[in-house]
């Protein structure tokens, strides 16, 4: 496998991963009823989909289309712990999700030999995970706080940690099988 094979492969795997979160995202925007979360859950999911598209777009850089990803990191999660139907659970999943996004990214855009476009890609979708991480830890806090629950975004974290370290060793074995 040359190493265009393999960018386009991975670029897809990040597409996936940003569009199946922007799903996860509208599950939330249609539980969290309060304004703010409205207004910060349309703002997160228009950026979600934009990844997604930067990604697509680098895709199409290389000469070639998306490929359909089946088996990636949030149908892997999703599999292992099912579809929160807590508010405060599934803000706590959108977290993990995000935390790994933003790690892998940043370890992708570390390695030396990330073409000059990619680390613009990369670049321009890390800007935003910071803000996405901070926005719903802060909401969730407050939520299970003000249902008396202060330490049930914790205990969710905490769980759903546990399933992405899992999810997390299982898609890397699946990468050095791929690539080497």
């Amino acid at each position: 496998m040359d190493s265009t094979q393999r960018e386009i492969i991975t670029y897809s795997y990040y597409r996936d991963a940003e569009l199946r979160g922007a799903n996860l995202l509208f599950l939330l925007l249609r539980i969290a009823d309060d304004p703010e979360s409205q207004v910060n859950l349309t703002q997160h999911i228009s950026e979600e989909t934009r990844h997604a598209w930067l990604w697509t777009e680098r895709i199409q850089e290389l000469g070639a289309h998306p490929i359909r990803v089946d088996d990636g990191y949030q149908v892997r999660i999703g599999k292992k712990v099912g579809r929160p139907r807590d508010v405060v659970d599934l803000f706590a999943l959108t977290v993990v999700v995000e935390q790994r996004a933003l790690r892998r990214y940043v370890e992708h855009m570390r390695k030396p030999d990330t073409p000059p476009r990619t680390l613009e890609v990369l670049k321009a979708v890390t800007k935003d995970e910071g803000w996405h991480v901070d926005w719903i830890r802060q909401k969730a806090r407050e939520l299970g706080a003000a249902r008396g629950e202060p330490d049930r975004f914790e205990k969710s974290l905490e769980r759903f940690r546990l399933v992405d370290k899992e999810v997390t060793a299982d898609l890397d074995a699946k990468e050095r099988e791929l690539f080497g």
